[in-house]
């Protein structure tokens, strides 16, 4: 039976994602200075529009004409994400207050109250440091992590702990795709930041080679000055190489692992969580392969922000089943248990 707070945290979780799929479009269009100051827009809570407005737009921000639908775009996703803000505090405020029941998350609401503090001023400096790609990167694993993190709470808080006991293995396995994921979603914001999604526009060379020519010494130069514009990106065409070069790989190997994984959940009769993880894997592919085969059209860059939530969430969701079947097998003693499965010789973990 689901908790108090479960359809406070599922709202939460949906506004989470519609916010990353806003802030991807936002990304994409070149419209993260919109507005060049933060929290506002040129001094205003919405897009100058008026003549009184545009002539105090153009003394105080000579430099940065307005540019309407650029401004609408940053501040729409600054709305949505107001109000995930004030979701989150309100699902923070009720866990304090029912802290007394039994089984009631507290610490985890808490968490995600001080991830969307830290977000609030990743969003900040991403335009006053006018789109420095460290800060672009850390906001969007942000948003990510926000995402993740209240659908962790949805789940626990829905009441519904698997059937099944499943092995250690099982376990590591998963954590392992979680944290690869994870990594290939830091590496696809280093591209996005960097602007080097089209840096390779061939499929599976690079530029007609296996190995073309890479400079990734200064595609990963972490200490990046601050104070240039980066919007467009400030990086050589082989520095962009290298970071395409990196998420490649990284697919590859999350490739690997993942159909690895759901091998795993099939031997233990997790049959619809491995057959989940492979559409969401097989989607996620076909939309990196359209980008590149296609030029990065909109609609499909922004999908494939979507197909990588829809792939962590998945990972999430297969964790929350290996983590929760492993603990309610083993006990709150931590005793050894014995089990099997679909008539297989007894397990002991």
């Amino acid at each position: 039976m689901a908790k108090a707070g479960f359809r406070l945290a599922l709202l939460a979780t949906l506004l989470a994602l519609v916010v990353v799929l806003l802030g991807a479009y936002t990304r994409l269009t070149h419209a993260g200075l919109g507005c060049p100051d933060w929290p506002g827009c040129y001094g205003f809570i919405s897009v100058p529009k008026t003549e009184a407005q545009l002539a105090h737009a153009e003394l105080h921000f000579p430099d940065t004409p307005v540019e309407a639908d650029k401004g609408w775009s940053e501040m729409t996703h600054r709305y949505f994400a107001g109000s995930l803000g004030l979701l989150i505090v309100l699902l923070a405020a009720r866990a304090w207050r029912q802290r007394h029941l039994p089984d009631q998350p507290l610490k985890l609401p808490l968490f995600i109250l001080l991830v969307v503090i830290a977000q609030a001023a990743f969003g900040m400096w991403t335009v006053t440091l006018k789109l420095w790609p460290q800060v672009v990167t850390g906001h969007l694993l942000g948003g990510f992590a926000t995402l993740s993190l209240l659908f962790l709470l949805t789940l626990r808080l829905s009441g519904v702990l698997p059937a099944l006991a499943v092995p250690r293995r099982l376990q590591r396995w998963a954590t392992a795709g979680l944290v690869l994921a994870i990594m290939q979603i830091a590496l696809g914001g280093w591209v996005s930041s960097n602007y080097a999604a089209v840096a390779c526009i061939d499929v599976p060379t690079c530029h007609g080679q296996w190995w073309p020519e890479a400079d990734f010494a200064n595609g990963f130069h972490l200490t990046q000055h601050i104070g240039p514009n980066y919007l467009g990106g400030q990086l050589d065409s082989e520095a962009r190489t290298a970071i395409h070069l990196t998420h490649r790989l990284g697919a590859l190997l999350l490739t690997a692992v993942l159909l690895g994984l759901a091998w795993q959940l099939r031997k233990v009769g997790m049959t619809r969580l491995a057959g989940l993880l492979l559409v969401a894997l097989a989607v996620q592919i076909s939309l990196g392969l359209s980008n590149v085969l296609f030029g990065l059209p909109l609609a499909v860059a922004v999908a494939h922000n979507a197909g990588g939530a829809a792939l962590l969430l998945t990972l999430v969701l297969v964790n929350y089943h290996a983590r929760t079947a492993l603990v309610r097998v083993r006990g709150p003693r931590f005793a050894r248990w014995t089990y099997s499965l679909k008539g297989e010789q007894p397990w002991r973990p």
